[in-house]
């Protein structure tokens, strides 16, 4: 004979109850999580998305020490070649939170994106380089590139 025995649910699975009873899709938990999935929220993505952004100011920055560094006799005896090198290291830690929470396409595109309209910026604003029709067209794919990928991933 079989005694009944009282069955309480973990409070994971209690809490997804609730969350079907109340017919919400999405629930956030405290790690930033979506309840019925493991995708990562929103802001949780936003974050990574400026985090990227941000790596690609700092890419952009220790390009423009390269280039300076470029211009002397021996490049990679400056300063200017070890602060470009420094500041290339430093992102290297935040990059695995980026790509704990983004798709590896998507980093690849923004921050490509992202890095060649910067340095086209340093280029003709402080090196006072040219653009050709080219490499305006190519600019502009770009980030035609970045909407469509930012819209349908």
């Amino acid at each position: 004979m079989r005694v009944a025995t009282q069955f309480r649910p973990s409070p994971a699975v209690a809490q997804l109850r609730l969350v079907r009873r109340l017919g919400r899709r999405s629930f956030r938990i405290g790690d930033g999580k979506d309840c019925c999935s493991n995708k990562p929220t929103m802001r949780t993505k936003t974050f990574a998305v400026l985090v990227t952004i941000a790596f690609s100011v700092i890419g952009v920055l220790g390009d423009y020490f390269l280039k300076l560094a470029s211009a002397r006799e021996q490049p990679l005896r400056t300063g200017w070649f070890y602060l470009g090198f420094a500041l290339y290291a430093s992102t290297a830690f935040g990059w695995v939170f980026v790509m704990r929470h983004l798709k590896l396409a998507t980093i690849s595109v923004l921050y490509s994106v992202s890095l060649v309209l910067l340095l086209t910026a340093i280029g003709v604003v402080l090196f006072r380089e040219s653009l050709n029709y080219f490499e305006v067209i190519g600019i502009v794919l770009a980030v035609a590139s970045l909407v469509l990928l930012m819209r349908f991933a």
